[in-house]
């Protein structure tokens, strides 16, 4: 289903949400995406067999070596047969550089293709479960490429080659042959309990580096209060007993692989060994020769080389294989796929229709049932007491907590008939908790899009900081990292606002804005809200102070988590207070400002 928009004359397609347009389309897993390296795949396929065939060289080279050139005594031969074994091993360099080429390449192709995608989508997930870290999705990717352009990936190449070497050493002699069966079995034993003794072992180790990493960036956050309150002892011990949980698994886990570890490696110095042993008695039995026991030698250690460094990389083999996992749960969820931005913005008046809304992950709701409207050119004023659900409607207003039953409408089409990248320019939001991002004051007032100064100016105006911005060192191109610390809440308030100003948009959602402003800052705040109104947008404030009610034209009155109260400021004042005659009789004179 799809919805038909026109603007200036050009007809924009749009499909609608699940919600409209029924089934929405498929979700892609990982596995979608590593089939579009698949071409390259069968090249590393290819480089790798005329790679494990030039392999063979040094075998054929001994055997002619031995049994030709030394009882012939013709240096002819053995220079032609130098020259012929040179080139093979020229040859498989070459296979063997080429197949490195083709691998990281497609580690660099699989970043840029994947990295985008699983940005978005660890970001989207981490809205509906905050729980999750956003950035570890990425450090996922990073280690699936490393994993790909390592020696792992190369091995599982080579080991099909395996049974082709173990059937030239039977063409040189049956127990040979034999012998390496057993070996690789042995090995691929060895292979198998190392997966089934790590593979839980492997992520508990994971789960509890991450709560011990956790714990310690808790703490950077809240630097300066552990500091001030003396905590840092009793945030170190609480810390020191998930650091400690994670030190018990880290010697487990690697204990079980240092033990993997020395038993392949004793594997490995046996089967050389035997093998040489074996070639021996053979020898002495006349049933083969000693060019050929020394071939044997070298083409066992080969054919069971793939396996030993299958074993050897299987820790990252299990870290690459979660890591794939946690990606194809990601990305089956969050197609994280670039949206293609639409031409039509959206406008017209902001309804919430019987929404029942709550924190991501959680069925209890905040919200129960509200349903109000918010016009272009009004200001909004919603009171209630601490966990009445305000934050909530500021999110759900947003569209950034989803609801559980009910919609909001933004115009004749739903809110999310836009992603937020569609929506962007037209929505303003100042949340209670002031974020400020890595690069300078212009950049953070332009949300990090490209800068321009002109815009940047005005909101910044608008938020009454323009002055306080030109006395910083290098002005509104001053890094925030510079001047971060020496910001006040009101100057980080005020910054946060001229961010959410920024470009006139048309819906305007401010989560306490005035907490931490002084009487000249809230002074700024309301003209600009006056301004913002002139301009046509809707603003919605949530307050708890009652300064900005003369600006208001609506009253909204939330109790725990229904609306109690709301329409014009006077009339609902007046029903909460008998005794006052209008909203701005309990507050300061109104402001009144000229648009600008």
């Amino acid at each position: 289903m799809v919805d038909l928009t026109k603007s200036d004359g050009v007809v924009v397609v749009k499909s609608l949400p699940e919600s409209d347009a029924g089934d929405a389309p498929p979700t892609k897993g990982m596995k979608h995406w590593l089939m579009q390296f698949r071409r390259e795949l069968w090249v590393v396929g290819v480089f790798s067999m005329v790679a494990n065939l030039m392999m063979l060289a040094p075998t054929l080279y001994m055997l002619q070596v031995f049994d030709r050139v030394l009882s012939s005594r013709s240096e002819l031969t053995l220079i032609v047969l130098s020259l012929i074994t040179l080139f093979f091993f020229f040859v498989m360099g070459f296979a063997e550089w080429s197949r490195s080429r083709v691998l990281v390449r497609v580690g660099v192709r699989m970043n840029e293709l994947l990295s985008p995608r699983v940005f978005r989508a660890s970001f989207d997930a981490h809205l509906k479960r905050p729980e999750l870290q956003p950035a570890k999705p990425l450090t996922d990717v990073t280690e699936l490429r490393q994993f790909l352009t390592g020696t792992g990936v190369i091995a599982f190449f080579d080991t099909p080659w395996t049974p082709i070497y173990i059937a030239v050493l039977f063409m040189l002699h049956p127990l040979l042959g034999w012998m390496a069966i057993g070996f690789a079995l042995l090995q691929a034993g060895v292979a198998y309990w190392s997966h089934r003794s790590s593979v839980e072992s492997s992520k508990l180790l994971a789960m509890r580096q991450s709560q011990s990493l956790a714990q310690v960036q808790a703490k950077l956050r809240t630097s300066e209060a552990v500091q001030a309150m003396g905590m840092l002892e009793s945030l170190r011990q609480r810390w020191q007993t998930y650091q400690n949980a994670y030190l018990r698994q880290h010697a487990i886990t690697h204990g079980d692989q240092h033990r993997v570890t020395a038993i392949s490696k004793w594997l490995r110095y046996a089967q050389q060994s035997l093998a040489l042993g074996m070639g021996g008695l053979l020898v002495i039995q006349g049933e083969l020769s000693a060019g050929a026991m020394i071939a044997a030698n070298v083409l066992t250690t080969r054919a069971l080389a793939p396996i030993d460094q299958l074993v050897g990389s299987w820790r990252g083999f299990l870290g690459a294989k979660q890591a794939y996992d946690r990606l194809d749960a990601l990305l089956d969820e969050f197609d994280g796929d670039a949206p293609a931005l639409q031409k039509v913005l959206p406008s017209g008046e902001v309804r919430i229709d019987g929404v029942r809304a709550g924190a991501p992950g959680s069925d209890v709701p905040i919200l129960k049932g509200v349903t109000l409207g918010f016009k272009p050119s009004s200001v909004t004023v919603v009171l209630g007491p601490s966990g009445s659900g305000k934050s909530t409607l500021a999110r759900v207003i947003l569209g950034v907590w989803p609801t559980q039953s009910g919609r909001v409408w933004w115009g004749e089409r739903p809110m999310d008939a836009w992603t937020p990248e569609e929506r962007g320019a037209a929505v303003g939001y100042l949340p209670q908790d002031v974020e400020l991002f890595d690069g300078t004051i212009a950049e953070n007032i332009a949300r990090l899009a490209e800068v321009k100064s002109e815009l940047v100016i005005e909101a910044a105006k608008l938020a009454g900081l323009h002055d306080a911005i030109l006395r910083f060192p290098k002005g509104y191109d001053t890094p925030i990292g510079a001047v971060g610390g020496l910001l006040s809440g009101g100057q980080r308030q005020r910054l946060g606002l001229a961010r959410a100003v920024y470009g006139r948009p048309s819906l305007v959602v401010l989560d306490e804005p005035n907490a931490n402003l002084d009487d000249v800052g809230e002074a700024a705040l309301q003209q600009a809200i006056v301004l913002l109104k002139a301009g046509g947008a809707a603003v919605v404030v949530i307050s708890h102070r009652t300064g900005v009610l003369q600006v208001a034209d609506q009253l909204v009155v939330l109790k725990e988590g229904a609306v109690v109260s709301s329409g014009p400021r006077d009339e609902v004042w007046r029903a909460m207070h008998p005794a006052a005659t209008s909203a701005t009789a309990a507050v300061v004179p109104a402001v009144t400002t000229s648009p600008a």
